[in-house]
């Protein structure tokens, strides 16, 4: 692997002139194509603004959503340039000011791609020539960096990619559930890593980066809910190119994560063009996978990652049956819930035997109160005499919550609810119910099943029992529409499964 050639990105810190920056602009040109309407700066010839055509804005679904952007309020933009082998400036980046090449600004009507290209001045005895081409419903853009020797000596500079955001949260962030926001990298040694804001502020000048710092082989990316930008340069002929990686500070509350590779020898009054892809959009996740190994993984399901995705190709080929995102959610609860039949059948006629005997534990504890010692001796007795185990309900459904848990996360994560339409008034199952019905019966229904559970002997449990489900559905009148579904379904199925299994053993009321 290459080996950092300075102190800045031996630990993980940016190289000088990748962590400079400067408000001032040059020209800004507009382009657009079916997914994009993007803005380019003559200065460094980077990508400041980034309208996903698409999307729709969180905030105003009469706007777009815009992820990149240069603005007095937001910042969040991809820039790249030369450094020599030796580290330091001295060579055309992201500050120098380019030509723009005259050329068509919008794609036509039957074109596939379009091309804006800028050129550098001579820096250093070096021109830089930057083409980026946006193709025909595609989220990822070719960047090619055409590389000119003027000076009287074979040079061997280094190219940086890199991504610098702000540390705010994205506009329209719930404060009841987390998503990271954040730089994240991925190497086949060390697979998928996140860095947190939070860490880059606290590092100190000179501290060894608690990431990957250098490999043949992986990709930067930004990370936030929904949407995810990246670099990527793992193409067949160049996919084990050594790269060093690297994450900092540029100013205040604004930060970085890029990526510098060698361009390779070239000769006196010789180019050498050396390609990158910038994706910019959705975090889709099969389109994610087919681009770069592991890219999948910015649509970060945590722990659960294991039974999350095969949960997700599950709600996918559903959804490709029924053709109605919402439906498919409830289609999958319905099968997991068919998976884990006789599991919950187990764990329901347990509880429903714990109902039937609550009479006869409840008359013993009140016989037997001031006897606490005696009092759980003869309650184990009535236990083993009606062969009930206190705890037989809740391990079947302690087994089935990691499955639960993960399809919680699917749901989360996955941009495909985005402007995903249900039925009548849900028109969106990423943004809450607007006249709160969905939660409304999820709460109803919660409220049922306690009363279906057997009552805890003891008066305090038996209290908690009733309010905590009232608590834990207060955060559902928030959480995203499909969240909701889910939880609903799953309400209704596990009723009408308890329902039954109360009725044939004749404890319905007690």
């Amino acid at each position: 692997a290459l080996r950092p050639a300075s102190a800045s990105t031996a630990s993980g810190g940016m190289p000088a002139v990748a962590a400079a920056t400067s408000t001032s602009t040059g020209e800004r040109v507009d382009v657009t194509t079916d997914v994009f309407k993007a803005t380019l700066d003559t200065r460094g010839g980077s990508l400041v603004r980034v309208e996903l055509l698409g999307q729709v804005d969180p905030l105003d679904r009469t706007k777009n959503m815009v992820l990149f952007d240069q603005s007095a309020e937001r910042l969040y933009v991809a820039q790249t340039g030369l450094v020599p082998p030796t580290g330091g400036a001295g060579l055309p980046n992201h500050h120098s000011v380019m030509k723009l090449v005259p050329g068509e600004r919008n794609l036509k009507p039957g074109s596939n791609e379009i091309q804006i290209r800028f050129e550098s001045d001579e820096v250093g005895g070096v021109k830089l020539a930057k083409t980026y081409t946006f193709e025909r419903a595609n989220y990822v853009i070719r960047v090619a960096h055409e590389i000119v020797n003027t000076t009287p000596l074979p040079i061997a500079p280094r190219l940086y990619l890199q991504l610098v955001r702000d540390g705010n949260a994205p506009a329209g962030e719930s404060s009841f559930y987390f998503t990271f926001t954040g730089p994240a990298m991925y190497t086949d040694a060390a697979k998928f890593t996140k860095v947190e804001f939070k860490d880059i502020e606290k590092r100190k000048p000179g501290e060894k980066a608690e990431h990957p710092l250098d490999a043949d082989n992986g990709w930067i990316a930004m990370v936030q809910h929904y949407f995810a930008s990246a670099w990527l340069i793992d193409k067949a002929d160049n996919a084990r190119l050594p790269r060093e990686f690297y994450t900092g500070k540029v100013a205040a509350n604004t930060y970085s994560v890029g990526m510098i590779a060698p361009v390779g020898e070239i000769a006196v009054g010789a180019s050498k063009t050396f390609e990158a892809r910038l994706l910019v959009g959705p975090q889709e996740e099969d389109k994610l996978a087919a681009l770069a190994p592991g890219l999948e993984l910015v649509k970060d399901y945590g722990w659960f990652t294991i039974l999350a995705k095969p949960l997700f190709w599950l709600l996918t080929q559903l959804h490709k049956f029924i053709g109605n995102w919402g439906w498919a959610i409830v289609g999958l609860v319905v099968l997991l819930k068919i998976a884990f039949y006789w599991l919950n059948a187990t764990a329901y006629r347990s509880m429903a035997k714990m109902k039937a005997i609550n009479p006869k534990v409840m008359a013993l504890r009140e016989r037997l109160k001031e006897k606490p010692q005696e009092m759980q001796q003869e309650m184990m007795r009535i236990y083993r005499e009606e062969k009930v185990n206190p705890l037989g309900g809740c391990l079947p459904i302690f087994v089935q919550m990691p499955f639960f848990i993960a399809l919680y996360w699917v749901l989360l994560s996955s941009v495909e609810m985005r402007n995903a339409p249900w039925i009548g008034w849900i028109t969106d199952l990423s943004a809450k119910d607007p006249y709160f019905i969905l939660p409304l019966l999820m709460t109803a229904t919660t409220m049922f099943q306690t009363w279906l559970n057997p009552t805890p002997p003891d008066p305090m449990q038996a209290k908690l029992m009733w309010i905590m489900p009232l608590v834990f559905s207060v955060m559902f009148f928030v959480f995203p529409a499909g969240l909701v579904l889910y939880w609903l379904t799953n309400n209704i199925l596990s009723i009408a499964q308890q329902y039954m299994i109360n009725k044939q053993l004749g404890v319905l009321g007690k």
